[in-house]
């Protein structure tokens, strides 16, 4: 497994361990990728998360983790978070696929776009997200991934 999917993993799980929004919302949300910049998940569609707002918070939860693809351990704040819904996502039992990708990370902002599909590959919604991470940068608990997201090569060390 990757170091940057180890270190996504690991910031996932300290957003649910919080036993905030997330826990509640998507307890089930798996993270499969991780390369920098990058993020795939999916999500199994529940009867209580059947809805519009699950998308929105997603896109929120899911650029977040684009952001912590790049090292970030601190994700930042949220400045402005948008969906576009296309077609239905699902019924329950259904798997929703996301992409996240980290589409500019400058030094005080970060610019995302989150794709859902259904299991046939179709479109079903996206959204956008823009982060204020200005102060994410210096956080102690920040990794320097290799190009490729396969090492640490500075920060802190990262364990299964």
């Amino acid at each position: 497994m990757s170091a940057c999917l180890r270190f996504t993993r690991r910031v996932w799980q300290s957003f649910i361990t919080t036993k905030g929004h997330d826990a509640q919302c998507f307890p089930n949300l798996v993270v499969h990728r991780a390369v920098p910049g990058e993020v795939n998940a999916t999500l199994k569609i529940e009867n209580y998360n059947l809805h519009g707002g699950l998308i929105l918070s997603m896109t929120d939860t899911l650029g977040s983790l684009a952001v912590a693809s790049k090292g970030y351990w601190m994700t930042g704040v949220s400045t402005d978070i948008g969906t576009s819904f296309v077609r239905p996502a699902g019924r329950p039992g259904d798997v929703l696929h996301v992409k996240a990708v980290l589409t500019a990370l400058g030094k005080s902002l970060a610019y995302t776009r989150v794709d859902f599909t259904n299991p046939a590959g179709e479109l079903v919604a996206y959204g956008y997200h823009t982060k204020y991470v200005g102060k994410s940068s210096t956080h102690q608990k920040n990794v320097k991934l290799s190009e490729d997201g396969e090492q640490v090569l500075e920060g802190e060390d990262i364990v299964d």
